[in-house]
């Protein structure tokens, strides 16, 4: 497997043979997940709930559109499910968040969304960031327009409405030097982690800025996951993750399609070595991981090799998702940015790749946010768990499902 860490750049019944699929399913609606009369759109008439501090974010109660977690019995074949999660996680001119919104309306699907902190902090204010081992304000992405920070408090709540989770991808995502994240210790990860959640839940202090209505959700509470920046340090981070109770971490820097583990007991679910396609070697599933296999960190390449790329980037993820589909039912975790790498073509690889998984002739797919998958694990027999995790990348259960499953 080749694979980079991202460095300084920006439900459904089942009715199969072998037992039906059980996970999580949708509580109300002939569409699975749906949120709304078109099928996920947020409610603008959402009640404002309790106003939490200063009123940049307010309690409004259980969060909408969520699936009913089922156990697995014994005898049943486990759901399929899929992760889609972005980092970063801001709105610009190119409307990205909106689009994959969208997309997940569409096909009933609930993605993970990384927020960075900074993204709603204005630069004027840049003071108030204190990154540990850099200088004060200092930043490896940039801070957002006004109008950025606007589309972006736009985009976080109604995708919140409509179902999907809000996670943290820190703040300032240093990858190299002194000041990488991966030398910070766990006390400047709680430092780090703090200020992201200041930023997010003081952006009315902030920004001044009285125009925008206030995140439906109590930050504080809600947030239980995150992806560190450029995929490093996780040792460190997973003492104060714990400690601040944190209920998965997605910031290993590779794994493979095999059930999950915990470490520091925090569900570990890391970007998973997928085929490549036409290379003898296997990719991480992310898109920079696609980018540096095939233009070697350029993100603007020649034209003509687009075409190819893109096709190679969806084959990738289809190629993933039915490996474990196929075979041991292993969650499959695809990891994104909102970015126009080469012409765009990466989103246009992952898009095409959630239609293909998201055939309605497989309706025992879960396509689901990271929070609602852990809910899933939660809610499981430990001892099915681990009989799950016995099977390794691209194995079935030579008994079939239903025998594998019934004793433990």
């Amino acid at each position: 497997m080749r694979s980079m860490t991202r460095r300084g750049l920006l439900t459904l019944t089942a009715g199969a043979a072998m037992g039906a699929a059980v996970g999580c399913s949708s509580t109300s609606g002939s569409k699975p997940n749906a949120a709304g009369p078109q099928g996920g759109a947020a409610d603008p008439s959402q009640p404002a709930g309790t106003p939490i501090g200063d009123g940049s974010t307010s309690d409004t109660g259980p969060q909408p559109n969520q699936p009913t977690v089922e156990r697995l019995e014994p005898g049943q074949t486990p759901p399929q499910f899929v992760i889609f999660s972005w980092d970063g996680a801001g709105e610009l001119d190119n409307g990205l968040f909106q689009r994959f919104r969208k997309l997940a309306r569409d096909h009933n699907a609930k993605m993970t969304f990384f927020l960075s902190g900074l993204y709603c902090l204005p630069e004027s204010k840049k003071h108030l960031y204190r990154p540990p081992n850099n200088p004060v304000g200092a930043s490896a992405i940039g801070y957002f327009s006004d109008e950025h920070i606007k589309m972006t408090l736009e985009q976080v709540r109604s995708a919140w409405l409509e179902g999907h989770e809000i996670g943290t991808h820190f703040n300032g995502h240093f990858c190299d030097g002194h000041g990488s994240v991966a030398r910070w210790t766990p006390a400047q990860w709680e430092s780090e982690i703090q200020q992201a959640v200041d930023f997010v839940t003081k952006w009315k202090t902030n920004t001044g800025f009285t125009d925008v209505q206030s995140l439906p959700f109590d930050y504080r509470k809600e947030m239980v996951g995150g992806r560190t920046p450029c995929l490093l340090g996780q040792d460190n981070w997973l003492p104060t993750a714990k400690k601040l109770g944190f209920r998965y971490d997605a910031s290993s820097p590779g794994g493979l399609q095999i059930w999950p583990t915990k470490k520091h007991g925090i569900w570990d679910l890391p970007l998973q070595a997928i085929p490549f396609p036409g290379r003898k070697f296997e990719v991480l599933s992310m898109d920079f991981n696609m980018l540096y296999n095939q233009s070697k960190n350029a993100t603007k390449s020649d034209p003509r090799n687009y075409p190819g790329w893109r096709q190679q980037a969806t084959e990738a993820y289809v190629q993933g998702f039915k490996r474990a589909y196929e075979t041991n039912r292993a969650p499959f975790y695809i990891g994104n940015h909102f970015e126009q790498w080469n012409g765009g073509i990466y989103m246009d690889a992952v898009e095409e790749a959630l239609k293909q998984i998201a055939d309605e002739k497989r309706s025992d797919v879960r396509l689901v946010s990271f929070k609602q998958y852990v809910n899933w694990l939660d809610a499981q027999d430990p001892k099915l768990l681990a009989k799950l995790r016995m099977l390794n990348v691209g194995e079935a259960p030579k008994e079939g499902w239903q025998a594998y499953t019934k004793t433990v």
